[in-house]
């Protein structure tokens, strides 16, 4: 729960985004998201050359699945980190992070993979039906991309904005050619795990505004 002087902050600050930006091409449920994402990263690009690119169905997908109480399943902890954690307790969701477990650590090493790869197949039955937020490993993404492609999981969402150099823009762009699951991204090398988290905030505030 804010306090008060939280909330004020947070207010200014998006009134301030607003001034910036001026006109933009999102809708009014779109909007919300790309602001909270700028709000998170101070990084106005997400307006702009690294824009935020929403699958027809993501939002409304995404927020149908929160309502219902589904999975969140990320990649790293820092998303964890950056999310309301009174969203998901007052909705039911359960968050999975399986990154540091040692097993994960264990097999990722015998396979020759990296953990974040090896925790997206660990999380299967969450993933499915559920909502994958991936803001820091591409190898995470191209997983999840994998594991769809081979119809083993049809998550409700895939919120795809890992930040890097190898592999994340091009696996941002094999994400936005997918037609059967719904998905939110970016283009480029920019995102990050405060995007990924940013994200789920905004749509959890969609909800409770009764969208």
């Amino acid at each position: 729960m804010q306090t008060e002087r939280g909330q004020s902050i947070e207010d200014a600050s998006m009134q301030m985004i607003e001034d910036e930006i001026g006109s933009h091409p999102y809708n009014e449920k779109e909007w919300p998201i790309v602001r909270r994402i700028i709000h998170s990263t101070a990084d106005f690009d997400f307006a702009g050359k690294n824009k935020i690119i929403f699958h027809k169905d993501a939002i409304e997908s995404g927020m149908n699945a929160l309502k219902g109480g589904c999975s969140i399943v990320v990649d790293v902890n820092g998303v964890v980190g950056g999310l309301n954690k009174q969203n998901p307790k007052d909705f039911g969701n359960e968050i999975i992070c399986n990154v540091s477990n040692p097993e994960i650590m264990e097999l990722a090493k015998r396979e020759g993979k990296t953990r974040s790869q090896v925790s997206m197949r660990a999380a299967e039955s969450q993933i499915d039906g559920g909502i994958v937020a991936i803001g820091n490993a591409p190898t995470a993404l191209q997983e999840v991309i994998k594991m769809v492609n081979e119809g083993i999981v049809r998550p409700a969402l895939i919120i795809g904005i890992p930040v890097g150099f190898i592999c994340a823009a091009e696996a941002k762009e094999e994400l936005s050619r997918l037609e059967e699951v719904p998905f939110i991204t970016n283009f480029g090398r920019k995102g990050g795990s405060s995007s990924a988290s940013a994200i789920i905030n905004a749509i959890f505030k969609l909800i409770r505004a009764g969208f």
